[in-house]
């Protein structure tokens, strides 16, 4: 190998001297099982200061283009190796690295090993001064990234290119890519556990008239995914008036009364008590993470299902004790007085506390109601006293 890459660094041709590289390297790739410690020669050499820098990029981009022709695992370790010695070079040959890790970012994709072919295409430079890139193809390149890391469920790194997505696709008019982007903006807010965010978008998603876009064929299956995505996220978002204001919409929606999730939907949006039972059956439809322990050792389910019971009582009863709420909740009396107080100070419940007598006084929207509608009745009767002393003016009134 040695003496085979010194003679043809000698070759002063320098179109024969490209041919007897690319020699040298079709019997590397092609020998049988593959020779890995020949294949680090020739990179070695590739890189060094005896092959001009126009034919090391041209051989080097041959190679990476045929790293598939190796086994998986020799393509990775001498893929990997590759990377590691053009790093001090790296300005010099970007675009053969970029050939490099997609290749190692394929190969990772379909072993499902998601994270590390993120990572893979995380290292290629988008912003480049070489390498001009339109805001399509650095669009692509993040919304991919993100979800590869969604495939493993890490939000952290997926939320960090979708940033950057976000930059590029308000200009964007490619309808698949735009797609893919919401997808993953609403998934990185239901991991994120910002559940009432998360249900809007996919209601949003949910709503796509369109059944092609671009190549792309959308189905009833995918949308009724993301519509019950979108109930079921709302079901977890935390009880109060913009909650409300969500189930509302969804509970009106005409396609969530044919979904398997209707009936919660249903005894949610009516404020109902939801019994141990029921809350089981909906808990076997929930992702791992709509299901994580909570500081307080309680679930995400636990802490909805309790602040929705509670919500749930304040329409039933004028005031309970805390030990009587703790019963109907089935917690520790002391915590449902601080969920109580909790939801009382972020105004998503109307009450009061009484600490001394231990119980929980509700108040009903009955006389918020009543005091708007005194407003309406106001303001339409000054309306028709304007009216009236411009008619008796003898004022024409248009209509």
């Amino acid at each position: 190998m040695d003496s085979a890459l010194a003679s043809a660094a000698a070759i002063a041709d320098q179109r024969q001297k490209i041919e007897q590289y690319r020699h040298i390297l079709a019997s590397v790739l092609s020998s049988s099982p593959p020779d890995i410690a020949q294949a680090k020669r020739f990179l070695n050499h590739m890189v060094s200061d005896e092959v001009p820098l126009v034919v090391s990029r041209q051989l080097l981009q041959t190679f990476a283009q045929e790293l598939g022709k190796l086994e998986p695992d020799s393509q990775k370790e001498v893929a990997h190796y590759a990377l590691t010695q053009i790093q001090p070079r790296v300005v010099s040959f970007e675009e053969q690295v970029v050939v490099i890790r997609e290749k190692l970012a394929e190969l990772y994709e379909s072993e499902q090993q998601w994270s590390r072919a993120a990572q893979m295409l995380s290292g290629i430079d988008l912003d480049s001064g070489i390498r001009m890139l339109d805001d399509t193809n650095k669009l692509s390149k993040c919304v991919q990234i993100a979800r590869l890391y969604l495939e493993d469920d890490d939000a952290v790194n997926a939320e960090a290119f979708i940033n950057k997505a976000s930059f590029l696709v308000t200009n964007s008019n490619q309808e698949v890519l735009n797609l893919q982007y919401r997808v993953c903006y609403a998934r990185i807010l239901d991991l994120k556990r910002k559940f009432l965010e998360a249900a809007l978008r996919y209601y949003g998603i949910s709503q796509i008239e369109q059944r092609q876009i671009g190549d792309e064929e959308i189905d009833e299956n995918a949308l009724d995914q993301a519509l019950s995505a979108a109930i079921t996220c709302t079901i977890l978002a935390g009880a109060g008036p913009q909650r409300s204001r969500v189930l509302a919409t969804l509970y009106k929606d005409e396609r969530c009364s044919k979904l398997k999730i209707y009936p919660i939907l249903q005894k949610v949006f009516l404020e109902r008590i939801l019994r141990k039972p029921e809350i089981d059956a909906f808990a076997e439809e929930l992702k791992p993470h709509q299901k994580a322990l909570l500081p307080d050792k309680s679930t995400v389910l636990d802490r909805a299902m309790i602040e929705h019971n509670l919500l749930a009582a304040s329409k039933l009863y004028t005031n309970i004790s805390f030990d009587e709420l703790g019963t109907l909740l089935g917690i520790d009396p002391r915590k449902a007085e601080k969920i109580a107080s909790r939801m009382i100070c972020e105004d998503r419940m109307r009450g009061s506390i009484d600490q001394v007598e231990a119980v929980i006084h509700f108040e009903d929207d009955t006389e918020g109601l009543q005091q708007w509608d005194q407003q309406i009745a106001g303001l339409c009767q000054a309306l028709n006293d304007i009216l009236d002393s411009m008619s008796s003016k003898g004022i024409a009134i248009p209509v």
